[in-house]
């Protein structure tokens, strides 16, 4: 995974089609024909070995007779014939491949290698890119590049299209040309032997032709050696700079049926993507149409903070259709406060709807559009405006549009529209509304729909750059004690974690669970419920039953030792019947939780094939996968993240209390969320984990129920299950300086924000401008946030506490896809400089990033900072000679 050469698909010096044909519809044809009308300008060389020209140009029999190596080639020849080509073309000193041919992944060679696996070798050598094979190929507007055989040619703009499907490149053509959008590349990413999504993300993240980057994706982990945590670090990467969104095909979920727990069963791979996109802060898209839709209301437009809405029409029902599509979206309605409401009675017929949608009635005129426009605007609680036209007689679209127009010239609220018709004069109100850089839609859903892509798009990018509370993160597990009882279950060969050491494992992460004890008799179980004089509940313990209530294997608030023998003499014989073959264990006693009034939450862990293990939460109970009522997201989590995922289910409104219930615990809820969490990132050998139910209440939780699923031993490193490195612990560290004694430093982390505000307000306006090269007074947030939210798998900070917590420096890199580069920084509060805090620091982030595999740290300097300058010598970085005052270092790792 490296943009290591990606730039010769855009951008070469000059081009070589291998398999160039003279017959006009075939594959070399049409790409040589595609090839010198695209408006290349460097050199096109056809190799064909019987023909003296193609296309009017002269053709070379191979690949020795080219008289200029290639920057980039394009290949349709015999699968056979690829390896060796590649291998030519590597010696050569080509730095690119597009493969058209399909089915290398499929021929297996009598060396038991695939024909595929036999190209790479070729390739890797030499640092050769392959796109492909198996694709359309890639077509690049700015270099004049169409390297495809696609029957309609791109328009020229600043949309990146990268997909599975070549099919689809053709599709997206086409429907682009009847709505006038452009693309700067299109990519047909085909088999992805080499170059995959992460790697084409990460060029067109720098890319400056490329505004905004649309996805097609039927399967992430295509590429023959597909990383998620590379594809997640790129989409991440690149979702902080530009608009990226995502067409995901396959939303079915009856894969999901074979699932053996509940969250398997209720997720499936589709609400896995959900949870990734969200997580690297893309918006998913569901069709085509959408997709140029979302482009619009995307680009240049203010950038929303909720999904409250205000409807304005002159017609009561679009307003009624734009209500419908908000509520099937998930939106909200704004309620009008009374002061708008008087405002809106002062300019308005006394027949006005006297709420939202504020209906304007059928003959609005310019005036009544311009000031129901401005009292909109001016209106508190809302996060944008969809402004709607139905054609009357006694109105006109094109003045309706124009004052909506014009009184949004000083708003900093979104404006979408939707004027519906097809007269001229409607027409002219849409052309109005394109030159204005207004959003305009066909229809009043579409027009919600927008609204409703800014919505989702700023909570994903809030999410990527979150700042989160630090309360549930300092928790403190056991992990010893929890590593004793996971490694002798494994060695035992436990499938499902029994009750009793489930229970321990889950007393050693925190997690609030009821009183359990193992019985082997109906004759234990009454004993332990004579000890603990309280009801008790007693359920089947067998490796062989999963869902314990559907077979009989439950009864509940047994209140004396008699009853409850009674109850499991009388479970044995149902369990005989119902499951003849399962293997009983015993029972597991535990004590009845009374709370009546408790909502029964599910928290699950399953474990993707892709994207490895995520987090389920949602209504819980015997009826969970009836009510379908879930979140997910990838591990690991935090408080924030756990916080979103309780606000995206239907459940969280009950949860926050109506009529006489007073509102659950939620806070301990997200708590569990992130505890479990940290348990199933500390343990790869947990594959499932189910707690069903977890009573909530004003009081607090506990989980009832709940069960985990283990695999076989783990080797390698503990955290390689994981798509998103969690936070390295092990490099938390004490640091003993001469004369200042000793330090904690540790990895940044999100909820270091406060910390970084603080030690912000130490430094002097002086050392602010040589640190940031700037003289702001305060951090902003998307900075503060890049500095505290960091992508552990590409970057590193370290920061640096006294013993009163204070965080007195702060040192960091940030690396490039590739770790060629390293851009680092450095700075000790104020008061502290010159005393070896910025020494100290300088080689832990040097050390770290030889160990990261970094091959250069560099940074520029003021000329004038002489203090830094004289430590990047005495480590031993080169310096450069000063140019507009700056000076720049360099150290080889």
């Amino acid at each position: 995974m490296s943009i290591k050469n990606i730039d010769a698909f855009f951008h070469p010096k000059s081009i070589a089609l291998i398999g160039a044909s003279t017959r006009d519809r075939s594959v070399g044809g049409i790409l040589m024909s595609n090839l010198l009308n695209g408006g290349f300008k460097g050199p096109i060389m056809p190799v064909n070995p019987k023909a003296t020209a193609v296309n009017g140009v002269v053709a070379y029999k191979d690949i020795a007779s080219l008289p200029i190596t290639p920057d980039l080639a394009v290949i349709a020849t015999p699968p056979g014939s690829i390896p060796q080509t590649i291998e030519e073309l590597g010696k050569r000193g080509t730095r690119a491949a597009i493969v058209i041919t399909a089915g290398l992944r499929d021929i297996m060679l009598e060396e038991g290698i695939t024909l595929e696996r036999k190209m790479l070798d070729a390739a890797r050598p030499y640092n050769l890119r392959i796109v492909g094979p198996n694709c359309l190929g890639v077509i690049s507007t700015p270099a004049g590049i169409n390297a495809s055989f696609a029957e309609v040619p791109a328009k020229k703009g600043k949309v990146a299209f990268v997909s599975q499907s070549g099919a689809l490149v053709c599709t997206m053509l086409d429907w682009a040309v009847s709505r006038g959008v452009g693309f700067s590349h299109l990519i047909s990413m085909g088999d992805q032997a080499d170059a995959a999504f992460c790697d084409m993300l990460d060029y067109l993240a720098q890319d400056p032709d490329t505004d905004s980057i649309v996805m097609y994706v039927e399967a992430a982990g295509h590429a023959a050696d597909f990383s998620a945590r590379a594809f997640i670090s790129a989409a991440r990467a690149a979702a902080r700079v530009k608009p990226v969104i995502a067409i995901k095909s396959g939303r079915s979920a009856a894969a999901a049926a074979a699932a053996a727990s509940h969250t398997g069963a209720l997720a499936g791979a589709d609400g896995v993507y959900d949870a990734t996109f969200s997580r690297c802060g893309i918006l998913r898209a569901n069709d085509l149409d959408e997709i140029f839709d979302a482009i619009e209301t995307l680009s240049n437009r203010p950038r929303v903070s909720g999904d409250r809405l205000l409807i304005v029409t002159n017609g009561g029902g679009a307003g009624v259709m734009a209500v419908d599509a908000l509520s099937d979206l998930g939106g909200q309605m704004v309620n009008l406060t009374d002061e708008t409401k008087k405002k809106f009675d002062a300019i308005l017929p006394t027949t006005w709807s006297h709420g939202n949608p504020v209906d304007i009635i059928g003959d609005a005129d310019y005036k009544r559009w311009y000031d129901s426009m401005k009292i909109a605007y001016e209106a508190p609680d809302v996060d944008g405006i969809v402004a709607l036209y139905c054609p009357t007689a006694t109105a006109s679209a094109f003045e309706g549009a124009s004052a909506v127009i014009d009184a949004s010239k000083d708003c900093n609220r979104p404006i979408l529209t939707n004027w519906l018709g097809s007269s001229e004069e409607t027409e002219k109100a849409r052309a109005a509304y394109r030159a204005a850089g207004i959003p305009t839609f066909e229809t009043p859903e579409k027009a919600v729909r927008g609204f409703m892509h800014m919505a989702r798009y700023a909570r994903v990018q809030n999410l990527l750059q979150e700042i989160p509370p630090s309360k549930a993160e300092n928790f403190a597990p056991d992990e010893a004690r929890a590593k004793s009882i996971i490694d002798a279950a494994v060695k035992d060969k436990q499938m499902w974690l029994d009750a009793v050491s489930l229970s321990d494992l889950f007393e050693c992460y925190q997690i609030p669970i009821a009183r359990s004890k193992a019985a082997k008799t109906p004759a234990d179980v009454a004993a332990i419920s004579a000890d603990w004089n309280s009801p008790i509940v007693i359920k089947i313990m067998s490796p062989d039953i999963t869902h314990k209530s559907d077979v009989g294997g439950v009864k509940l608030n047994l209140e004396t030792p008699e009853a409850a023998k009674t109850a499991a003499d009388a479970m044995l014989v149902t369990i005989a019947k119902n499951c003849p073959d399962a293997k009983i264990e015993g029972f597991l006693v535990q004590e009845m939780i009374k709370r009546p009034r408790a909502y029964e939450l599910i928290i699950g862990v399953a474990t993707d094939v892709t994207f490895g293990p995520y987090l389920l939460f949602g209504q819980g109970g015997v009826s969970v996968e009836v009510v379908n009522d879930s979140a997910l997201a990838l591990a690991p989590i935090n408080t924030t993240l756990a916080v979103d995922m309780i606000t995206r289910t239907r459940i969280y409104k009950q949860l926050q209390g109506y009529r006489d219930r007073p509102p659950a615990a939620i806070n301990d809820v997200a708590d569990v969320l992130v505890r479990v969490s940290k348990l199933i990132s500390d343990f790869p050998e947990i594959k499932e984990l189910d707690i069903n139910p977890l009573l909530a209440d004003e009081k607090g939780v506990i989980a009832v129920d709940a069960r985990i699923k283990l695999g076989g031993p783990v080797t390698g490193p503990r955290d390689a299950h994981l798509a998103i490195k969690p936070y390295p612990k092990e490099l938390e560290a004490h640091e003993a300086i001469s004369g200042l004694g000793e330090f904690f430093v540790r990895p940044v982390r999100p909820e270091d924000y406060k910390a970084f505000n603080e030690f912000f307000g130490k430094l002097t306006p002086e050392d602010v401008r040589l640190r940031f090269f700037s003289t702001m007074r305060s951090l902003p947030t998307a900075l503060l946030s890049r500095l505290t939210h960091i992508d552990y798998d590409r970057d590193m900070a370290f920061v640096l506490f006294n013993d009163k917590s204070e965080l007195i420096g702060i040192a960091n890199f940030s690396a490039d896809p590739d770790k060629a580069k390293a851009e680092y920084s450095v700075i000790v509060r104020s008061d502290l400089k010159g005393r070896g805090l910025g020494t100290a620091l300088m080689k832990r982030i040097v050390d770290y990033a030889k160990s990261f595999g970094v091959l250069e740290l560099y940074g520029d300097v003021f000329e004038e900072n002489t203090q830094m300058l004289a430590l990047t010598k005495d480590l031993g970085f080169t310096v450069s000679a000063a140019k507009d005052g700056i000076v720049q270092t360099a150290l080889k790792l």
